[in-house]
């Protein structure tokens, strides 16, 4: 009986035409093989895929964190804390240039950086129009007053010469301090952006130089006192006990001079980098911190919704001085 044609008309192909292979026992055989290689290659795969997210999002994460002191051996210490504890490989990153940091965070270089303090970073956000965020405290370093001849800020002689350094980020720190040293009063008790402009009362003259000048300004006697930022004063090998005044790193004056770990806004819940944040406060680290800068440092620990807030007032205030 001859067969039917196609359901489209066409008739079948003749035995001289190509044929698909027949159903018997070798078509089924080959089809198995391939089916289980198949299989095999998803199932590797599929392992891989696996293995190398659970090597991702865990202990063999790798974070970079921007600072500016990288070759302080505390970093090594750190770095080697956070394998060992935290099964997290850092990678430090150096900036010579402070106005790096910030940018490259914002540009997806770093994860994190660490080299500023909140005032420092309230100015860069609204200059840049930027929403870095801090996630974890450090340190306040404290801004001294020195003098070689005066043993106290009451024993300056009225219109004494005191020096200040004259850039945004220290002149009003600088100004914070000699008021709460009784030496002048500033409008409304004084922003983190506060200027010589700001004095309202004064017992002392101030006058501003470059930071780098003011322990040279002491040291030759141009001025009866100064204020000395701590590197600027270990290279002068001015001494504590020249120190006759500092600002209580405790104090509200000084919050917004807390020294702090930054990650993008989107970050800033990040489990891991929140942990990276508070492994800097191993009395190991914290030791070596100390060593680096003369034993100054008073340590803050910091909840990151507190520093964010701050970071929030101190930013109004630079809003409110750029106007």
């Amino acid at each position: 009986m001859a067969e039917p044609s196609l359901s489209n008309g066409t008739p079948e192909p003749s035995a001289d035409e190509p044929q698909l292979p027949s159903r018997g026992p070798g078509r089924s055989r080959v089809a198995w093989i391939a089916s289980t290689a198949l299989a095999l290659v998803v199932a590797l795969v599929v392992g891989l895929v696996l293995a190398n997210s659970g090597s991702s999002g865990g202990g063999s994460k790798t974070v970079s964190i921007g600072v500016t002191d990288a070759s302080q051996p505390y970093w090594k210490t750190y770095t080697e804390l956070a394998k060992k504890q935290l099964g997290i490989t850092v990678k430090i990153v150096n900036f010579s240039d402070y106005s790096q940091p910030n940018p490259a965070l914002k540009q997806g270089q770093l994860d994190l950086n660490e080299f500023q303090h909140i005032q420092y970073l309230a100015n860069y956000n609204a200059t840049a129009h930027d929403d870095l965020q801090p996630i974890g405290a450090t340190a306040v370093y404290p801004l001294p007053l020195y003098s070689l001849k005066y043993a106290k800020p009451a024993a300056l002689p009225d219109a004494a010469k005191v020096a200040i350094p004259n850039d945004a980020i220290n002149e009003a720190r600088g100004l914070l301090v000699l008021q709460a040293a009784g030496l002048l009063t500033l409008k409304d008790g004084g922003t983190a952006f506060s200027t010589t402009a700001d004095i309202e009362t004064h017992k002392v003259a101030v006058t501003t130089l470059d930071a780098s000048q003011t322990a040279t300004a002491l040291l030759n006697g141009s001025v009866a006192a100064a204020i000395v930022n701590n590197n600027y004063a270990t290279s002068a090998k001015l001494s504590s006990s020249q120190a006759i005044f500092q600002d209580d790193p405790a104090s509200p004056s000084a919050a917004p001079y807390v020294n702090i770990f930054v990650a993008r806004k989107a970050d800033a819940d990040n489990p891991t980098y929140l942990k990276l944040a508070a492994l800097y406060h191993d009395p190991s680290i914290e030791k070596g911190v100390q060593a680096a800068n003369g034993g100054t440092a008073v340590f803050r620990d910091v909840p990151a919704a507190q520093l964010q807030s701050e970071l929030a007032t101190v930013e109004q205030q630079a809003k409110a001085a750029q106007q």
